[in-house]
């Protein structure tokens, strides 16, 4: 089992609750105000008056043979719009209950 945690434009939000179940996973978390800025070239993401925009992150744990499908989702969805911003990490499961 793998977690992924993705952080992306609020414009996204729908989209990717959309599209989580439509490639078999169910569950998350997310937190929909979240602040920060791209490594490279993203632009910031404060809920100011300078940076008015705020981001959103999801966590979510798929099965090993779903996350290569749902990442290559996820860069499409990048790629497609990508001044928006839309980043996802792949971390291993040990345990959970």
């Amino acid at each position: 089992m793998k977690a992924i945690f993705i952080a992306f434009d609020q414009a996204y939000y729908e989209r990717i609750v959309d599209l989580l179940p439509s490639l078999g996973c169910r569950g998350f978390t997310a937190w929909q105000e979240v602040q920060g800025r791209g490594t490279r070239t993203g632009q910031p993401h404060y809920g100011t008056h300078a940076w008015p925009s705020l981001a959103s992150a999801m966590f979510t744990m798929v099965e090993d043979d779903h996350v290569e499908r749902v990442l290559n989702h996820l860069h499409e969805m990048d790629l497609e719009t990508p001044k928006l911003g839309l980043r996802a990490w792949v971390m291993p499961i040990e345990q959970s209950i």
